[in-house]
C-alpha cells in the first residue's frame, strides 16, 4: 500500500495550546504524531510517497472562498494587533451563522473557528494544504489502479465544515478527497471510524445523496463535539437518509464498536458506492489520552479486516485523530494489516 505524507510541510503546525474548562492546556495535536504514524504505516509495508501540490480548486470545491482567504492570511493579520496571544484564538462568536460578516480578524476568527481547539499559529496554513494535497495524491493513486492507499494527514480535517474550523481541523481532508473522486466515481461512501463524531464532514454533505456519511463515535451528549452526532440527524432535502450516525456509549469496546460498524457496513452496501473514503482516527483506543472508548489494538485489525472484506471497493484511508500514547503506531500497524489481509 502506498502512504502519502509530506512529513517536513506538515509538521510546520504547532500551536502549543489550546483551551480546556477555561485553562489553557498542551496541544496533544503535535508533530511527533507524524514519526509514531509514520513508524505504524511502515510496519504495515506501506511504501511512503511524497504528494504533491494541487492548486486550490479541488480544495474550493468544499470551502468556501471567505474561509479559506481567512486561513491563509489569519496569522499574518493577527501579527498586526498589540499584545496579542501567540495563536489566533478567538474571543466572540456569532449568535448564528447568518450574521454579518465584519472586517475585523477577531472576529472573523470567531466566525470560522467553532472553538478554541484549532488555534492557528505560523506554519497552520501550509501544513494544512499539505495535509489535503497528501490525501489528494493518495485519491490520485486510487484513480489511477490503486486498489487502496493511505494518506498519513496531519493536521487531521474531519470537524472542519465548508467554512469553519474546529477540534483541530482546518481543512476538511476526507471530504476534500470524496468530492475529487467524484470526477470518476459518482456514489462515493464517507466511513468514519474516529472517537468524535465528524461533524464537518456532515456539514459538507447534508444535502447531497450522492455522498452517503456514516460516522461511529462516542455519544456526544457528554464528549466532543457536543452539538452534533446524535442518532435522529439523517440528512435533509435530497440528502435525507444518506447520514448515519452511531453513537456509543463512553467506555465501550470492542465487541459495541464492532456491532456499530456492521450496521454502518449494512447500510453502506445498500448505497453501494463506488468507492469508500474511511475517516481513520485512531483515538478510539483504550490507552489514547482522550479516554472515551476501549478499541483495543487487536480491535483495530478487526475493524479494518471487516471494511475490506465487506466493502471490496477503491478504498481511501485518510488519518484524522489519534494522539501520543505507546500504541498510537501499533494500532495504525493493525488496521492497515487487517485492511490488507495480512494481519487482525
Amino acid at each position: 500500500m502506498k502512504a502519502f505524507l509530506a512529513e517536513a510541510r506538515q509538521a510546520e503546525h504547532y500551536p502549543q495550546h489550546f483551551l480546556v474548562n477555561g485553562v489553557m492546556q498542551p496541544n496533544p495535536e503535535t508533530p511527533e504524531r507524524i514519526a509514531a504514524l509514520k513508524a505504524g504505516a511502515l510496519r504495515a509495508g506501506c511504501e511512503m510517497v511524497a504528494p504533491r501540490e494541487f492548486g486550490m480548486e479541488a480544495i474550493g470545491a468544499v470551502h468556501t472562498p471567505a474561509y479559506l482567504a481567512f486561513l491563509e492570511r489569519a496569522w499574518e493579520r493577527w501579527q498586526h494587533i498589540p499584545d496579542a496571544a501567540g495563536a489566533v484564538t478567538p474571543n466572540i462568536h456569532p449568535p448564528h451563522r447568518h450574521a454579518g460578516y465584519p472586517a475585523s480578524l477577531v472576529a472573523q476568527a470567531g466566525f470560522h473557528m467553532a472553538d478554541a481547539s484549532c488555534p492557528i499559529a505560523g506554519g497552520t496554513w501550509q501544513s494544512a494544504l499539505w495535509s489535503a494535497w497528501s490525501a489528494l495524491s493518495a485519491a490520485e493513486a486510487l484513480l489511477g489502479g490503486v486498489q487502496s492507499a493511505y494518506a498519513l494527514c496531519r493536521p487531521p480535517g474531519h470537524h472542519a465544515g465548508t467554512d469553519l474550523a474546529g477540534g483541530f481541523c482546518y481543512l476538511n481532508n476526507s471530504a476534500i478527497a470524496a468530492r475529487y473522486l467524484q470526477a470518476r466515481w459518482p456514489k462515493i461512501a464517507i466511513l468514519d471510524v474516529d472517537l468524535h463524531h465528524g461533524n464537518g464532514t456532515q456539514d459538507i454533505f447534508w444535502t447531497d445523496p450522492t455522498v452517503f456519511t456514516a460516522s461511529i463515535h462516542c455519544d456526544p451528549r457528554r464528549f466532543y463535539p457536543f452539538f452534533w452526532g446524535y442518532a435522529e440527524e439523517e440528512g435533509e432535502g435530497p440528502g435525507k437518509g444518506f447520514n448515519l450516525n452511531l453513537p456509543l456509549p463512553r467506555g465501550s469496546g470492542d465487541a459495541e464498536f464492532l456491532a456499530a460498524l456492521d450496521t454502518a457496513l449494512a447500510r453502506i452496501e445498500h448505497f453501494a458506492p463506488d468507492a469508500l473514503v474511511v475517516a481513520l482516527g485512531l483515538d478510539a483506543f483504550e490507552g489514547d489520552p482522550f479516554g472515551g472508548l476501549g478499541v483495543t489494538t487487536g480491535g483495530y485489525g478487526r475493524i479494518g479486516a471487516e471494511i475490506a472484506r465487506r466493502l471490496p471497493v477503491p478504498t481511501l484511508l485518510v488519518q484524522e485523530g489519534g494522539y501520543l500514547c505507546p500504541e498510537l503506531g501499533d494500532n495504525l500497524t493493525a488496521f492497515l494489516g487487517g485492511s490488507s489481509g495480512s494481519g487482525g
